[in-house]
Parts: structure tokens; sequence; C-alpha cells
């Protein structure tokens, strides 16, 4: 059955992907980011793309009233716009964690209160956030990335329970590795935030560690396969781990102590 779904973040990597995978399957996809100019691709494939910044607020209700107004409702929204910023808590400045916040929290929360209305009204409705699997994990210098990870696995938690007596789901996707623009677009923020102080070595650490994670990363195709499934799904599960090294890291934080999974943690930079 075709579905009428929103989608953000989708001028590349995984919302790009799962769009086109989307529209191919017959399902009416609004896919929404700030870069419209890099979904003309999707439009010439049936898609119905508008320009949305996730943190403007006008902009969001504008993208409400235009699918609504088309559709009369909304049937799956996928919270996928988000972005990681890097960088040592001493030295990252506060605006910049807010602005961290603002988008892959706020902006994401800001969306879903506006849609939540639409599905109560259709008794119905499937909401998918991208949570990471560093929103139950850690490693150093992501503190502000991470922090908006494991607050949104918590809110999204929250929110499921509020909403299994109007029939909405609520899923978590956790991505591992897999080939996007974030390790690209974080190392440089990180290096000229924290590459020339008293972090630098650590940096350096990180930098060579992300390239290695991202070495063996997974096509953004594990992802739409994922999310074609979920929204398939007649009970979807509450949580998705997708892509290398999700599943694994996420068993060894849940099954070891603090300071084993530190360990863990600090082998991976030597």
């Amino acid at each position: 059955m075709s579905k009428v779904i929103l989608i953000t973040g989708a001028s590349s990597g995984m919302g790009k992907e799962t769009a086109l995978k989307l529209i191919k399957e017959g399902h009416k996809v609004y896919p929404v980011a700030r870069r419209i100019e890099n979904m003309k691709d999707l439009e010439q494939i049936g898609a119905f793309p508008i320009q949305m910044d996730v943190t403007n607020e006008t902009d969001i209700q504008n993208v409400i009233d235009i699918i609504i107004q088309k559709e009369g409702k909304i049937d799956v929204l996928w919270n996928n716009a988000g972005y990681a910023l890097y960088g040592s808590v001493e030295e990252t400045p506060i605006a910049e964690a807010r602005r961290q916040f603002e988008v892959n929290l706020f902006g994401l929360a800001s969306l879903t209160q506006k849609v939540i209305p639409h599905m109560r009204k259709s008794k119905k409705g499937l909401i998918i956030n991208t949570s990471s699997v560093g929103g139950r994990i850690y490693t150093p210098l992501g503190a502000w990335y991470h922090a908006t990870k494991h607050a949104l696995e918590g809110w999204s938690d929250c929110l499921r329970l509020e909403l299994k007596p109007f029939n909405i789901d609520v899923v978590i996707l956790q991505p591992g590795a897999i080939a996007t623009e974030l390790a690209e677009v974080g190392k440089n923020p990180l290096i000229a935030i924290s590459g020339n102080g008293p972090y630098k070595k650590l940096t350096n650490d990180i930098v060579q560690l992300t390239e290695k994670f991202y070495s063996r990363s997974d096509h953004s195709l594990v992802i739409a396969d994922a999310i074609s499934k979920i929204i398939l799904a007649k009970k979807p599960k509450t949580r998705y781990k997708v892509g290398k090294l999700s599943s694994t890291s996420i068993f060894l934080r849940n099954n070891m102590g603090d300071r084993i999974f530190d360990k863990i943690v600090m082998s991976q930079l030597k």
C-alpha cells in the first residue's frame, strides 16, 4: 500500500538513497533538506522535494501545510537530518554545541510535534528517528554529538509510550559505519577546534580512527532496505541496528562495565 512519507536530510547519503528506493516502491515521498538543488534527481522520478531548514519554525510549518493540503495526511515521518560536531569539551564553543542540539534534537522535536496531531487524526502513523551507534556508546572528542544522540534515544523511548494509545509507532534507527558525508563533514571542524591545542595528539588519533572506521563502511543501501522493512512491518521493532560494527559496539557497551569499555575505546587509538 502506498504511503505518504516525509524524509528530512534527503539531499544526500542515507536520506537520498532511501527516498530513491521508496519512490520506486510506489510511495509518495516528500524529501526535505536545506539544499533543494541536490534533490532535483528525486523530483525527476516522482518525489516532491521541499526546501526546509530543520531549525527554522516557518520552514517546518510550511512543509506540514503543503503536505496536508495535498495529501490530507502523513503516514511516515523519518527524522533523518543531523550532523556530527567533534571537538574537546573544553575548546568547543557553547554556541556551536547549542547548534548541534538545535539540529539533532530540538528541530527534530519541533517537526515531530507538528506531525503528531495529523497522525492522531488518522489513528495511525510511524515515526522513525535516526540515532546512531553513537547514541549508545561514546568516544573522546565527541561529547556534544553523543549527547544529542543519547538524548534522542531517551526522548524517543518516552514518545513511544505516549503515542502507543494512538496506534503510532516510534522506531529508533541505530546506524553503524555507513558511507555518508558525516565523517568528512565532521573532520574539518574537529581539526579546527582541537587540532592545535592540548588535545592535538588525541585529535590526530580520532581522525585516523574515524578514517579506519568508515573505510569498513556499508553502502547507504543497507539503510534504505532497513527503512523499507520498517515501513512494511505490521509491528516494527523499537530499535534497528544497521551497518557494520553497530551490533558489536552496542553489545560491548551493554555488557561491559564503564572502565572496561573505556579501555576498549582507548585501545583503538593506539
